[in-house]
């Protein structure tokens, strides 16, 4: 598995959390998803054979957020 985190500026809330944590849930390959409010991350453990960094980041954005890194 591979780590990776995602700087995620406009999550601020629970309800952000679990939006991005459902929708990246759903995605073969991946494994876990940490979301941290505080730092304004989001944490992603993926299997690279399955799952593609831009498949991921292309998630998360169709959730509304915006993806810096």
């Amino acid at each position: 598995m591979t780590e990776k985190t995602f700087s995620v500026p406009d999550i601020h809330c629970g309800g952000c959390a679990t939006s991005i944590e459902g929708a990246l849930g759903g995605i073969d390959g991946i494994g876990s998803v940490k979301v941290d409010l505080d730092g304004q991350t989001v944490g992603v453990d993926f299997d690279e054979s399955v799952v593609q960094i831009d498949v991921i980041v292309n998630t998360i954005e169709d959730q509304g957020y915006v993806v810096t890194s």
